[in-house]
């Protein structure tokens, strides 16, 4: 079976927060501690092992090391240069990680991640020219290293995922490779983008691409995503993917805390699986192997609903 043919694909949790449980040598960052893309080269271990962990709870897909590995992030650190190098690291480390555990039977897939960057060009951070070819880089390196998907995750304004997207099909038509793309947007807690933007107008916006699937990641847990949900599955005819944070972060004892447990979370993907159709579900910030494990277990047997009606 192939990632696109997979009825169902359960994707791994948060990278950063995983990150900040594990052990790491201080010597690893050289200096550049917050640039979690740079472990792919220093540190090659660690990052296995952080996919590692999802694997062993049961994820399906693991998503490359590279939300900030363009050289705009990069260039925040001085590794603007090394775009090629952290990128193809960072795929070997997901092929050295889901070498134990893919098999015939239960193929595991490696999607490469393609986050915002930090700046954004509907507020002119930015030229629509100058995203393409940030992208452009990073995808021409995510490809000739062989992922099975690309996710463009994380958007925040409209001028942002069609610009990245346009990079992307273009590049697929100009290799002649033929791979799924997955758009995924985040919604902020008062119901919008970043920008304003509502969930209407995002799918008015994504139409016209032939992406893979369409659906919501980060910024708020799966409560305040479901109204966003509920509509992309009235009115959204390719698939849908949902991947929250574990609830709405809150500070505790002067830390940052995500409240659901793996259990809840798992119950609440469940209703989205089974009840709304929702077919590719993850975990964004906050969520560690124990949520994927709990997100595993809760949709053991579980089968998408039917949105025949909604995809003619």
């Amino acid at each position: 079976m192939t990632f696109s043919e997979e009825p169902l694909l359960i994707f791994d949790g948060a990278c950063g927060t995983t990150l900040q449980t594990m052990e790491i040598d201080a010597k690893a960052w050289d200096g550049l501690e917050g640039c979690n893309e740079y472990l792919n080269i220093s540190d090659p271990d660690t990052i296995v092992e952080l996919h590692r962990k999802f694997l062993q709870a049961g994820a399906m897909v693991i998503e490359t090391n590279t939300f900030g590995s363009s050289s705009v992030v990069l260039s925040e650190y001085g590794l603007e240069n090394r775009v090629q190098e952290i990128n193809r690291a960072a795929v070997a480390n997901a092929k050295r990680a889901i070498a134990e555990f893919s098999t015939p039977e239960h193929p595991r897939y490696i999607v490469g991640s393609v986050g915002p960057t930090t700046k954004l060009p509907i507020l002119g951070h930015i030229s629509p020219e100058a995203l393409t070819a940030t992208v452009t880089e990073q995808v021409v390196t995510l490809l000739d290293c062989g992922v099975d998907a690309l996710i463009v995750e994380t958007c925040q304004d409209l001028l942002q995922i069609k610009t990245s997207l346009i990079a992307c099909f273009d590049l697929l038509e100009k290799t002649g490779v033929d791979l799924p793309v997955l758009a995924s947007v985040t919604f902020e807690q008062q119901g919008t983008m970043l920008v304003g933007t509502d969930i209407g107008a995002v799918c008015a916006t994504i139409a016209p691409f032939p992406v893979f699937s369409l659906g919501l990641n980060c910024a708020t847990g799966p409560t305040d995503m479901e109204p966003h949900i509920d509509y992309l599955c009235k009115n959204w005819k390719e698939r849908i993917s949902c991947i929250p944070n574990q609830g709405m972060p809150e500070v505790v004892n002067g830390k940052t805390h995500y409240p659901l447990t793996p259990e809840e979370f798992g119950k609440h993907m469940y209703d989205f699986v089974t009840k709304k159709g929702v077919s590719i579900v993850g975990g964004c910030c906050g969520t560690s192997p124990a949520h994927i494990k709990g997100l595993v277990k809760a949709l053991q047997g579980a089968v998408p609903a039917d949105r025949s009606e909604v995809l003619r």
